[in-house]
């Protein structure tokens, strides 16, 4: 492969982003918030991009209180999240492992994903580590579930789920995931192996290869994108790009 696993990741989530009108990312999200910036400069700055992570990405004055105001009023089309645990169904787990309260492992808390991801109609999920451990058969908490009933107002949900082994797109309808891509370097039979769910696979004989990103995009990654999330996230600009503040001190 002719790039780094995160650069590749950037560009796999920048062309799901295709269409986008408003992205917003999250605080420990530096692979979404690159491909965001790199999406809004294919749109020649039409896409607008929010970063919580930092002031100068974002137009808000309140954090995350204005997230939640703008995806209600149906101003926000993609977030992302991320989770302890995903299932099939697209449920994800930010509360801990095993029965609650009574829980062996405790992670943070859900926060407002169950909120976001019923309203937010394209929600990316997004996961560094692909192991049975992360994706299970079935959740052992439900922060934000992935489907709802038919009689449910919930315009959002879970539209793809990216790795570090491969690309899943949600079916909807079917209420489960189909791999979309496998990345360089992996196969099916490892996917399989380090997923606890069952999905489909697509009706062409062989599930394609996750392309890398052109010549151009890469150029931007290393260039102007990785200047532009120094502010936010400037531990991951000086380890992927050797960028930043962060860079010189170790340089």
């Amino acid at each position: 492969m002719d790039c780094k696993l995160e650069e590749l990741l950037i560009g796999v989530i920048a062309r799901l982003l295709e269409g986008s009108n408003h992205i917003a990312v999250g605080m420990a999200s530096p692979i979404p918030g690159s491909a965001a910036l790199l999406r809004q400069h294919e749109t020649g700055g039409g896409t607008r991009v929010s970063i919580l992570q930092s002031s100068k990405l974002n137009s808000f004055t309140s954090g995350g209180v204005e997230v939640f105001d703008l995806a209600a009023q149906g101003r926000v089309d993609t977030f992302f999240l991320s989770g302890g645990q995903i299932d099939g169904a697209g449920n994800v787990n930010l509360v801990g492992v095993g029965d609650y309260p009574q829980s062996k492992v405790r992670w943070s808390g859900s926060f407002g994903s169950a909120y976001l991801y019923y309203l937010i109609p394209k929600v990316i999920l997004f996961r560094l580590e692909h192991t049975r451990r992360v994706m299970v058969d079935q959740v052992d908490f439900i922060s934000a579930p992935g489907t709802s009933e038919p009689h449910i107002y919930r315009p959002g949900g879970p539209h793809a789920l990216v790795t570090n082994l491969c690309l899943f797109m949600f079916d909807r309808d079917a209420g489960r995931f189909q791999l979309a891509s496998v990345h360089p370097g992996h196969t099916v039979e490892e996917v399989r192996d380090n997923t606890g769910f069952d999905f489909d696979l697509p009706d062409s004989a062989e599930v394609p290869v996750t392309p890398e990103p052109a010549a151009a995009w890469l150029d931007l990654m290393r260039g102007t994108v990785s200047h532009q999330i120094v502010a936010a996230y400037p531990r991951f600009a000086a380890d992927v790009f050797s960028v930043g503040p962060l860079a010189r001190q170790a340089g």
